[in-house]
């Protein structure tokens, strides 16, 4: 057995990326950390390790229980790490705009220039 994995690996075998080039290119971009360090695809991970994935709004932090180097099935995959990540927000706060009423149609050009400035967006 051995007694480290590449973090690209592993990340996309416990499940927390769907495709083995995602968790790449997550790890190139920053988005994954190895005990508070930013991880590069082929930095190895081993038992005890906490790793940190960071991918859109949600901040998923695991400590390494087990090393997987093939996709596995999910009650599996889920045994080879201990989870300890917050909670993720309530979804009244997750979708709280950008719902439109149905049967309105498209936003005017108006009300679009409105739902740029609430995400913080530049004007074209």
């Amino acid at each position: 057995m051995a007694e480290s994995v590449r973090v690209d690996a592993w990340v996309w075998a416990v499940r927390l990326y769907k495709t083995r080039s995602q968790a790449t290119a997550a790890c190139r971009a920053g988005h994954v950390r190895i005990d508070g360090e930013r991880a590069k695809p082929a930095q190895k991970v081993g038992v005890g390790s906490t790793v940190e994935v960071r991918g859109g709004e949600r901040v998923r932090i695991v400590e390494v229980r087990q090393l997987l180097t093939k996709r596995v099935g999910a009650p599996v995959a889920q045994a080879a790490y201990l989870d300890h990540s917050p909670p993720p927000p309530p979804k009244e706060l997750a979708s709280a705009f950008g719902v439109r009423d149905r049967g309105a149609g498209r936003p005017t050009k108006r009300e679009r220039r409105e739902i740029d400035k609430l995400r913080g967006r530049p004007s074209r």
